[in-house]
């Protein structure tokens, strides 16, 4: 399966996603943002939610970075 298909399969049934698997592919298109500053602050943020024990709070947060997966979708 592309990253493509995972990133709408995810979006798509986003309620039923692991944070972790969310997680694993913004890990994914992280390298593809040409602005590193970009890639940091995503990984900053990943960082953040991977250290969070709540899984409530994970998934909030992780709910606030699908906008990364759209940036990819239609081309960064």
């Amino acid at each position: 399966m592309s990253l493509e298909d995972q990133i709408n399969k995810i979006t798509n049934d986003f309620e039923n996603t692991p944070p972790e698997k969310i997680l694993d592919i913004l890990n994914q298109i992280k390298p593809h943002f040409k602005n590193g500053l970009i890639s940091e602050y995503l990984q900053g943020k990943i960082q953040k939610i991977q250290d969070s024990m709540d899984e409530h709070d994970k998934k909030k947060q992780c709910k606030a970075l699908l906008p990364y997966f759209d940036w990819y979708v239609q081309g960064l």
